[in-house]
């Protein structure tokens, strides 16, 4: 018994040294193991530096608890595991989830308030087995850090596809939203947008969503070019502060001292997003008693500075099979007037092809009139971020529009060799100055035929940027089509232009990582009840069991010798 003693002693002090050094080199050394394939649960760079800006403690609240449908369920369990991730980077981060109807007394006033901070509800239909039940959920957290608070979407709204697949995708978006929530309280602004104005553009109020959403992360300004035919020098210096210009869809003719001052800005290494319609033609023109408007060019006076910088916007508006919904009514007028959808082929519907990070896992983006971009060989490096469908071809101008082209009869051979138009472009090099070569409409000792290293975007559509107002003229979120019901992903879109340019490319590629996220399809689910039942419940409770068994009966025969 003494050998057996001293050998079970020796055996325990071997464990717990082991278990000592195991813990000091732990403590020394730290790293996260993912074993999942794609590797869902590995942050990225980009997160965990942002992760140590989080000097202060960082609460986020999750307002998905209680009775949740299978798919929110497990929603649920991937923003707990990434947050998991998250805390375990940086102790500041804490997080927890709330049930805001588990209440019934204080649940009305609960919703009110996240109403109030801009959390709508998800309004879902529940099958189970056949029995459809209608569910609330509110698939948002918030976070709060040094008296500053920011609304986290955890998920993310894709046009026409179903609970699962919107689910898949928010999974995708997760580590984005999160990263960039946190981004946002703990980052101070430093860089500036200038939103141009003096040439008809877009009123604020067009484009409200799009610049409220880029205020949470940069510094944003009107710029009025009107300055410039009395003090071109002090207007440049000024533009020069900033270090993004927005274009949103002029509709006047820029003076070549305006042209001088925006070749000048962009020469100088300034970034430009340009939304410009070549054609004059609006939707609204249309709902009149004829049912048609006029579509003509438009003169805006930067076809020469385009064709420098190695592209141009022709005055045409393509024509797309793969269009937008539009309802019109139909049938006689009066009370008993019926409304159907019809496929509205001047409002191209968009889904990117390009990997390239803006525009990668994008859902689908919608055009009104937009007009072809050709691409120039200059030197200019340029990549394709939108472009038409294969059934599409170019209308030229002027031309009238009609509401009756809904019911026009084509075929795949009314579209050989003329789809695939590009409408969106992103340029980056060293651009030359349009006034290279010619005299200059003002002095300028400062000018500069070719610039450093610069990028721009280009869109064929000022419209893109462009968010409806309801009915007592507030505006509704950026994308999404009060005429139809569906939303877009135009805002994402931008975003993401916007962040590119700013050269905060770290957060685009999260947005773009590739998930891989297995769910069970509920109709062979339904088909094989039963079955499933046995499998995932069951067969753990027999193997379990016959292990213990074993287990006892191994054991029982080794000591009762």
């Amino acid at each position: 018994m003494v050998p057996i003693q001293k050998s079970n002693l020796k055996t325990l002090l071997i464990t717990i040294a082991f278990l000592l050094i195991a813990n000091g080199i732990s403590m020394r050394f730290f790293h996260r193991f993912d074993l999942t394939k794609d590797k869902r649960y590995t942050l990225s760079e980009t997160s965990l530096n942002i992760i140590k800006q989080v000097q202060e403690p960082l609460s986020i609240k999750i307002y998905m608890q209680g009775e949740l449908p299978a798919e929110f369920k497990r929603l649920q369990q991937e923003t707990q595991q990434l947050l998991e991730e998250f805390q375990a980077y940086n102790k500041n981060i804490v997080f927890e989830f709330v049930n805001p109807l588990e209440n019934e007394d204080s649940s009305m006033d609960n919703i009110k308030e996240l109403y109030r901070k801009g959390l709508t509800p998800v309004n879902i239909t529940v099958d189970d087995k056949g029995k459809q039940s209608q569910a609330m959920v509110f698939p948002w957290a918030i976070a709060v850090y040094n008296n500053k608070e920011v609304n986290i979407p955890l998920l993310k709204n894709k046009m026409g596809a179903t609970t699962t697949e919107k689910v898949i995708g928010s999974v995708q978006h997760l580590e984005y939203s999160i990263a960039d929530a946190i981004n946002k309280i703990t980052t101070v602004k430093q860089k500036k947008i200038a939103v141009i104005k003096g040439n008809g553009e877009l009123q604020d109020i067009l484009m409200a969503k799009f610049l409220l959403q880029i205020r949470e992360s940069y510094h944003i300004g009107p710029f009025t070019l009107d300055s410039v035919a009395k003090s071109p020098i002090q207007s440049l210096e000024a533009l020069e502060k900033y270090d993004l210009a927005v274009i949103a869809k002029p509709t006047e003719a820029f003076s070549d001292a305006e042209k001088q001052v925006l070749d000048q800005y962009i020469i100088n290494g300034g970034k430009t997003l340009w939304l410009v319609d070549q054609v004059a033609v609006e939707m609204d023109s249309l709902y009149n008693s004829a049912g048609a408007t006029l579509a003509y060019p438009r003169e805006l006076n930067l076809n020469d500075m385009f064709f420098k910088y190695g592209f141009r916007i022709n005055p045409d508006i393509i024509k797309d099979e793969q269009g937008s919904p539009i309802k019109l009514a139909t049938g006689e007028q009066g009370s008993a007037t019926q409304y159907q959808d019809f496929n509205w082929k001047f409002a191209p519907l968009v889904y990117p092809e390009s990997t390239h990070p803006i525009v990668k896992n994008l859902g689908g983006i919608k055009f009104d009139f937009a007009n072809p971009i050709d691409t120039l060989k200059n030197g200019i490096k340029k990549t394709v971020l939108l472009k038409s469908s294969q059934y599409s071809k170019k209308v030229g101008t002027p031309v009238e529009v009609n509401l009756d082209i809904v019911a026009e009869e084509t075929s795949p051979n009314h579209y050989i060799k003329s789809g695939n138009i590009p409408m969106g472009v992103l340029l980056e090099g060293q651009f030359h100055s349009v006034f290279e070569n010619r005299v200059l409409p003002f002095e300028q000792s400062t000018f500069k035929k070719e610039g450093t290293a610069s990028k721009m975007i280009v869109i064929s559509d000022g419209d893109l940027i462009k968010n409806q107002l309801d009915k007592n003229f507030q505006p509704v979120e950026l994308g999404f089509d009060q005429r139809s019901g569906n939303l877009y992903d135009n805002k994402d879109f931008l975003l993401n232009c916007v962040n590119y340019l700013l050269d905060d490319t770290g957060l685009i590629n999260i947005r773009s990582k590739d998930l891989d996220l297995p769910l069970l399809d509920k109709e062979k689910v339904y088909e094989n009840y039963t079955q499933t039942q046995i499998i995932t419940i069951g067969l753990p409770i027999l193997i379990l069991t016959l292990f213990g068994l074993l287990f006892t009966f191994i054991r029982k025969r080794k000591y009762s010798k």
